[in-house]
């Protein structure tokens, strides 16, 4: 640069300071927010960030043709001097007086690092000359994403996936893609193979870095990643993004939201790819992943179609995962509703409310991931079938026949009008612990079970929101009664005896309580449920005497 360079490119803003400057750009935004943020990232704004760390800044250079150099100085303050300099050949030295609380940037490995994170792939080379006067280059000055897929073997993209992830798995995918047109931007993308630490962590945080101009701007550009793809790790680098721009602005730029859409549109491509051709790599991605995936079903209607696509879930039917479109395909005659129980690992299988549908051979859906709470409630539908949990509201499977052969069935259904009486008086009872009692065929092996009101909240949904203290209270239980059993044919012969109410009271309560451990939970009482208890075991064995 020469003089009138140097007063034009720095003068500027040494003179009029950071206040008039933001000053200038307040009311440029009233004009064009355009021109506003076109401001931001310009080699001035950026050159006055060393007064950050310097308390004197000079700047010697010497034109192309130049005959003489120049040398421009400021304290950051306000004032700046202009002088000849001593520059024998073109080009620009910039020294920075470093101020005392600011000492740690003459520190070699602090120039190193801050180097090696933000300015590792720019194309310039970056030295660092050492007291021998030998000049340590600090930077790779290439960048992998730069350079033609076809030019990059699979190991140099699991040693990049290694070098920006700090992971030491091999990624289950990798996609690199170079986008032109109204903007221009490229991605380098991988899906890891292991669950990072803090795939859960309530701030739900990605690991997609953005570049621009192959310059490191931030890890953490909330926008550039929906929450649900958090696990997603790589770069994205663009040409149409200034440097140095504010991360409000950033957020708000329809540039990034243009880029956040063709993340998403190119991974579940990718990932349709993989579920079509390698079921077994995918159910591996799926176990690890899939459970934060499916917080887009309620997070990003846009996409909800191309998750369920690929979503895969376990079932009553084996222990293989299934779609949803062959769930539907599998329907029995007769079936209107897709079934589905939500609960806590593995016992979720073993819950009394499925003994009806596996007697029928109806398949029920096992959701066992926190979400799976919110989305299926979010959804409603599928194919327009609606979904239906098998603990909330009463069965309804009289158009579904059971596949069991009446002689393999143990029990026989207890005379209707002691049942009738016996139901009467369980809820007498149970007046102040259950919302209702009725009889059910969701039973076939339990004597009974509690269920949620056909209004009231899925039973894991309000024990989930209880655990985080959404709701306070629990709401009361339905139980039911399988008419079947022996338990309860014995209970309703005794509830036409004579005084049968006060007869019942604790066998009431007992069976209600047990229900309730059956689902998880503790009884309102856990010493009365105790006390009652050794009471009819002391009465089971009077009688065997």
């Amino acid at each position: 640069m020469n003089r009138e360079e140097l007063a034009d490119n720095l003068g500027t803003i040494a003179k009029s300071g950071t206040a008039a400057f933001m000053e200038q750009l307040k009311e440029a935004q009233s004009d064009d927010k355009a021109n506003a943020a076109s401001m931001i990232g310009q080699f001035g704004v950026g050159f006055y960030s060393a007064f950050m760390v310097a308390d004197q800044v000079e700047v010697v250079s010497r034109p192309a043709g130049g005959e003489t150099s120049w040398c421009w100085q400021s304290d950051g303050l306000g004032e700046f001097t202009l002088a000849p300099g001593d520059r024998p050949a073109r080009g620009t030295t910039v020294t920075l007086h470093i101020k005392k609380d600011a000492k740690d940037y003459l520190s070699p490995d602090t120039l190193r690092r801050i180097v090696k994170k933000h300015s590792d792939h720019i194309g310039i080379p970056v030295a660092l000359k050492g007291a021998d006067d030998a000049l340590e280059t600090l930077n790779d000055s290439s960048a992998l994403w730069t350079k033609p897929k076809n030019e990059i073997e699979p190991a140099q993209y699991a040693e990049f996936y290694h070098h920006i992830s700090n992971n030491f798995d091999e990624p289950t995918l990798t996609f690199h893609a170079r986008v032109e047109g109204k903007i221009d931007y490229t991605l380098s993308l991988y899906v890891p193979s292991m669950r990072p630490f803090d795939l859960f962590d309530p701030a739900r945080r990605h690991h997609v870095r953005l570049y621009v101009k192959r310059v490191f701007v931030t890890a953490e550009m909330e926008g550039l990643v929906p929450p649900y793809l958090r696990f997603l790790c790589g770069i994205v680098d663009t040409e149409d993004l200034n440097l140095n721009v504010s991360r409000e602005m950033l957020q708000a730029s329809p540039l990034v939201a243009k880029i956040r859409k063709d993340i998403v549109k190119k991974l579940f491509r990718e990932l349709k790819k993989l579920s079509d051709k390698d079921s077994e790599r995918f159910e591996a991605f799926w176990k690890e992943f899939g459970a934060v995936v499916k917080e887009g079903l309620y997070e990003d209607p846009d996409t909800k179609g191309d998750i369920l696509s690929i979503a895969r879930f376990q079932s009553t039917r084996s222990t293989d995962v299934t779609k949803l479109a062959d769930y539907v395909s599998r329907m029995k005659d007769g079936q209107k509703t897709i079934y589905y129980i939500v609960g806590d690992g593995d016992a979720i299988g073993r819950s009394p409310q499925l003994e009806g549908f596996r007697a029928r051979d109806v398949e029920v859906l096992l959701l066992s991931d926190p979400v799976d709470d919110f989305w299926v409630n979010a959804l409603g539908t599928f194919e327009d079938l609606p979904f239906t949990s098998v603990t909330r509201g009463a069965a309804d499977l009289q158009d579904l026949p059971s596949t069991a052969k009446p002689e393999d069935a143990d029990n026989k259904d207890g005379d209707a009008v002691e049942i009738k009486r016996l139901v009467a008086l369980l809820k007498l009872a149970l007046k102040d612990s259950a919302k209702d009692v009725r009889t059910t065929d969701r039973l076939t092996d339990s004597p009974a079970c509690v269920v949620a009101a056909e209004d009231g909240l899925d039973m894991h949904t309000e024990r989930l929101l209880r655990q985080h203290g959404r709701i306070n209270e629990s709401s009361l239980r339905v139980l039911e009664i399988n008419p079947k059993h022996r338990v309860i044919v014995a209970l309703a012969k005794l509830a036409a005896s004579e005084n049968a109410g006060a007869r019942l009271e604790d066998a009431a309560r007992v069976l209600f309580d047990q229900a309730i451990i059956l689902e998880g939970e503790l009884p309102a009482d856990i010493g009365a449920f105790s006390r009652r208890l050794v009471s009819l075991l002391e009465k089971a064995v009077k009688l065997e005497d």
